[in-house]
C-alpha cells in the first residue's frame, strides 16, 4: 500500500507541475522566475494535498468531494499567497492560483476517465 501511495504522490506531482506550467504559459506569462515559483509552490502543496486525500479516503467515510474541496481550497490559498508575496507578474494571484488548480484538476479527472 505505501508503494502505491508513493507512486501516486510522484505521478500527481509530476503531472500537476506539467499542467500548471502549461497553464502559466497559456496565459501568456514568460517570466522564468515566476515559472519557477509555479513549480516550487506545487512542490510544497501537491504532496500534502494528495497524501491527506489518500489518508482521508482510507480512514473516513466522507464523500470524496467533502475531502477534495477543502484540500483544493488549501492549495489555492497557499499558492495564491506565495504568488502574491514572491511573484512579479501575477496581477490577481488568487485568481491565477484557482484557475491553474482547476485546469490541472480537471485534466487529471479526464486522464483518469480515459485510463
Amino acid at each position: 500500500m505505501s508503494r502505491t501511495i508513493a507512486v501516486s504522490l510522484a505521478v500527481s506531482l509530476a503531472l500537476t507541475i506539467a499542467f500548471e506550467v502549461l497553464f502559466y504559459l497559456l496565459t501568456g506569462k514568460r517570466d522564468k522566475k515566476d515559472m519557477l515559483l509555479v513549480v516550487l509552490v506545487n512542490i510544497v502543496t501537491n504532496p500534502a494535498v494528495v497524501l491527506l486525500y489518500w489518508l482521508a479516503t482510507m480512514y473516513t467515510n466522507l464523500n470524496k468531494y467533502a475531502i477534495i474541496i477543502p484540500l483544493e481550497a488549501f492549495a489555492i490559498l497557499t499558492e495564491g499567497y506565495y504568488y502574491k508575496i514572491y511573484g512579479h507578474g501575477f496581477k490577481r494571484p488568487y485568481v491565477f492560483s484557482a484557475a491553474a488548480n482547476m485546469f490541472s484538476y480537471w485534466i487529471g479527472v479526464l486522464i483518469q476517465i480515459a485510463v
